[in-house]
């Protein structure tokens, strides 16, 4: 397995830990019985749970991109060195922004977010040249 898609992978797995902070917090603070419920009417999660839900979401968005990238680098045959360091510091800077999110670390949290776009971008870039 390329390392690209080795990221890709470790990056799913990623969401999966976050998926279970945040469900794990979410039931902490609604109670099971809420959470297992319906939900007719939206929860608002507030707190760590609140910040875990947001920072699993922004990763499902920046996942979709990722997974293009590392698609688009495979795909074309275009895996370098490059890429291999790009899909890390992605990987990286997903990991950081989870507690960057959590505790409210401004302007850290969009400092770190952004380094992953960046390598996000330069893979894509990478896979047209």
């Amino acid at each position: 397995m390329t390392p690209e898609l080795t990221v890709l992978t470790l990056a799913a797995l990623l969401q999966v830990l976050q998926f279970s902070a945040y469900s794990a917090t979410s039931i902490q603070q609604v109670g099971p019985k809420k959470a297992a419920g319906p939900r007719d009417n939206p929860i608002q999660l507030t707190g760590t749970a609140g910040r875990l839900q947001r920072a699993m979401n922004n990763h499902f968005e920046a996942l979709i991109l990722f997974t293009i990238a590392v698609l688009a680098t495979q795909l074309s045959g275009q895996n370098t060195s490059y890429t291999a360091a790009c899909s890390y510091i992605y990987l990286g800077a997903r990991i950081l922004y989870v507690p960057a999110y959590v505790f409210g670390l401004a302007p850290w949290r969009s400092v770190i977010w952004f380094i992953g776009l960046l390598a996000t971008v330069a893979m894509l870039t990478a896979a047209l040249i």
